[in-house]
């Protein structure tokens, strides 16, 4: 029997996708290689700080980002979510072409400066909210939240750094937004698919209102909570 030419094309794309299976498993065996090597070497405090003069450039000496919410704060971010961002940018699972140029070889050479920058911003001190929204939105954004958010990243957006949860608490509000509709639009690849779907069933004020709400939480990251106990 003749194939159709449709038919025929579908075959070879086929293929090709099946050609190109044990590249991408090669390729997420090995950010997570890369992941996992900067877990297990002790970072260098000194050196993460001669390394973060780069990440200065866009985040800010203290590393709150910017007054208007484009560029995140990542000061008191935990270590295994900031390895692992800065692992996804190096592998083409989240995508910025400024963070994929800070966060490739030529700047961060190997595991060891990975481990360095990201335990050195870990500890940098959070400073106050300075992008927040407009406050219509938050009692409702906090109940949402409390709903179907807070059983993975806790109940004041605090994280957990075993589990590679990121720190949404104090984050701010035009930088959470944007995520959340990046995620949902195909747009952050290392977003996991249940983060993805349970974003795409939210309308748009349960978004605004989750966004104004972790950005007034609890913003205090290591450093204040250690001062805070003195």
């Amino acid at each position: 029997m003749r194939r159709t030419p449709g038919l025929r094309h579908f075959i070879l794309a086929a293929a090709c996708c099946a050609g190109l299976l044990p590249l991408a498993t090669f390729a997420a065996g090995s950010a997570q290689q890369e992941f996992m090597a900067a877990l297990r070497v002790m970072p260098n405090l000194d050196h993460g700080a001669e390394l973060f003069r780069q990440c200065a450039l866009c985040h800010g000496p203290s590393g709150n980002g910017s007054e208007n919410g484009g560029v995140p704060r990542i000061a008191g971010q935990h270590f295994n979510v900031l390895v692992r961002q800065v692992v996804d940018y190096r592998h083409d699972t989240r995508w910025d072409i400024r963070m994929e140029h800070y966060a490739g070889r030529n700047v961060l050479g190997d595991a060891q400066a990975i481990a360095d920058v990201a335990e050195y911003v870990s500890r940098l001190a959070r400073e106050r909210p300075r992008n927040v929204g407009d406050g219509e939105l938050v009692e409702h954004g906090a109940a949402i939240y409390a709903k179907r958010c807070a059983s993975c990243h806790g109940p004041q957006g605090e994280g957990d750094d075993p589990g590679s949860i990121p720190r949404l608490a104090g984050q701010h509000y035009e930088y959470v937004l944007r995520q959340m509709h990046d995620a949902v639009d195909g747009r952050r690849p290392n977003f996991p698919p249940q983060h993805i779907r349970l974003l795409g069933r939210l309308e748009r004020d349960d978004l605004v209102g989750i966004a104004d709400f972790l950005s007034r939480s609890n913003w205090m990251g290591p450093a204040e909570q250690l001062a805070s106990t003195r």
